[in-house]
C-alpha cells in the first residue's frame, strides 16, 4: 500500500494511493499515527480497503498532500552513512553510526515551501531514504530487523550548516528549523520496495543535477542500523529513521553552494515519489 495525508495544513485526512488514483479513507475511522501503526493498522486498513475499494471517494490530484504520517515521537537521523558524503566534507568514514535528533515540529509535506531560517547563511539540502517504525523495538537483533519496519519514505534532511557545525553543540540545532523535514509524498509499505539496498536517490537545484547516488553504498544498512539504534532507545511505532544523504550536499561543493530565496529544489528515490520545496526568506 501507499499511504498519503491530504488537506490543508494541520487538518489533512488519510487516504491511499490505489494503481496510481488517490482515496480518501476516512471512514476507516483512523489517522496515521502511533496507535494506527502499534495495533497491526497496516494489515487491517489493506482488508477494509479491499472490502470498501468501489465506494471510496477520489482525491483530487491538485489537492495538497501533507507528511504521509501524523508526528511521530521522534526523527533520527543517520549522519556520514555514505563514502562519498563523508569524504566530500573532508570526514573520516565513521566507525559506528553517528546519530542525532531532528525535531519533529520541522516536519511538512513534500511540496511544501522551504523557509530559509532567519540569519541563515547556509542553508543546504540532502535527499535520504527514511525508514518508518510499525512495531515498539528495543534491542532488536538485525536479522530480526525488517519485522519491525511499517514502510518507508523520502525525507529531504535540510539543514543550516552554520547553525550545525559552527555554533558548538550538537547538530540538531542546525536540523530542526521549521520545513526543514519534507516528508512524502507517501508511504510505501515494505512489499512495495522489492531490494530496499538497491534505489535511486537524486536530487536538483534549479533543474541541475546536484545528488545523484544509490542506496547501495549505504556504509550502515538498514537492518544493522534499525537494531543498533534500538540498542539505545525505544523505537516507537510511527518513529522515523532517516539514514543518511549521498555526495552532491551545497557544503561540499568547491565553491559551496547554499540555498537562496526562489531555488527550486527537486527530488526522488525510486519507488517513493517526488518531491519539491520553492525556498522563501522567513
Amino acid at each position: 500500500m501507499k499511504l498519503i495525508r491530504f488537506g490543508s495544513p494541520g487538518m489533512e485526512k488519510p487516504g491511499i494511493i490505489h494503481e496510481e488514483e488517490r482515496f480518501d479513507v476516512s471512514a476507516f475511522g483512523e489517522d496515521f499515527g502511533e496507535r494506527f501503526f502499534e495495533t497491526d493498522g497496516l494489515t487491517r486498513l489493506e482488508s477494509w480497503v479491499r472490502d470498501n475499494l468501489d465506494t471510496l471517494p477520489k482525491v483530487d490530484p491538485k489537492v495538497r498532500l501533507g507528511p504521509p504520517i501524523t508526528r511521530p515521537s521522534k526523527i533520527i537521523c543517520i549522519g556520514l552513512n555514505y563514502s562519498d558524503h563523508a569524504r566530500e566534507t573532508g570526514a573520516s568514514v565513521p566507525p559506528e553510526p553517528v546519530i542525532f535528533f531532528k525535531a519533529t515540529s520541522a516536519i511538512v509535506g513534500p511540496d511544501d515551501d522551504l523557509v530559509i531560517p532567519r540569519n541563515s547563511k547556509k542553508t543546504d539540502w540532502e535527499v535520504e531514504l527514511a525508514v518508518v517504525i510499525g512495531k515498539r523495538a528495543s534491542y532488536v537483533e538485525e536479522t530480526d530487523a525488517m519485522n519491525y519496519i511499517a514502510g518507508y519514505v523520502l525525507h529531504n534532511d535540510y539543514s543550516e550548516r552554520e547553525f550545525q557545525l559552527e555554533h558548538s553543540g550538537q547538530w540538531v540545532k542546525g536540523k530542526s528549523c521549521d520545513t526543514f523535514a519534507p516528508l512524502g509524498p507517501f508511504l510505501a509499505t515494505k512489499d512495495e520496495i522489492k531490494d530496499v539496498d538497491n534505489l535511486r536517490l537524486w536530487l536538483k537545484l534549479n533543474g541541475e543535477i546536484k545528488q545523484d547516488g544509490t542506496t547501495a553504498n549505504l556504509i550502515y544498512k538498514v537492518p544493522f542500523i534499525v537494531s543498533y539504534v534500538s540498542r539505545f532507545m525505544s523505537l516507537l511505532p510511527g518513529d522515523i529513521i532517516s539514514t543518511g544523504t549521498p555526495a552532491g550536499v551545497g557544503m561540499g561543493m568547491n565553491p559551496q553552494r547554499f540555498i537562496k530565496a526562489g531555488d527550486v529544489i527537486e527530488l526522488g528515490i525510486d519507488g517513493l515519489g517526488e518531491q519539491r520545496q520553492v525556498a522563501r526568506q522567513g
